[in-house]
């Protein structure tokens, strides 16, 4: 589920991941995440490459673990747009307390900052199938 982003990684690296975190800069701001937040589901450890890689993107080096979690939310965010078409709705939706199977009361966010790529996947595939495309 890499998408086109992964494919295109080798020829221009440095304008996918520039495109690909500002993107996702944007997405975390629209989902009022924090740093600590944002990283976890970068899946980075370190401050300092985070906020290079806030500042100046295209400096990133994405390797494919990052990719496949940029891929994820991107479709994540994709599927709550479509879901929800009020924007913060959409947003808000994340950060709300869900009793569906995936979540067992918990919020989406919630899953998704176990750190883990396989949270982000249940996450992307729930939301996918309400959408109707699993």
């Amino acid at each position: 589920m890499l998408s086109t982003v992964q494919a295109a990684l080798p020829a221009d690296s440095a304008v996918v991941a520039g495109a690909a975190l500002r993107t996702f800069f944007n997405i975390a701001d629209a989902w009022r995440l924090n740093a600590e937040q944002a990283m976890t589901l970068l899946g980075l450890d370190s401050r300092s490459t985070y906020f290079k890689w806030k500042k100046s993107p295209e400096s990133a080096s994405l390797n494919p673990d990052k990719l496949e979690r940029l891929s994820y939310i991107f479709g994540i965010y994709k599927a709550l747009q479509i879901l929800l078409p009020q924007a913060e709705a959409a947003d808000a939706w994340l950060q709300q307390a869900n009793q569906a199977a995936p979540f067992s009361g918990q919020s989406a966010l919630q899953r998704m900052l176990s750190g883990r790529v396989a949270d982000l996947y249940v996450v992307r595939q729930y939301l996918d199938a309400q959408c109707g495309w699993a």
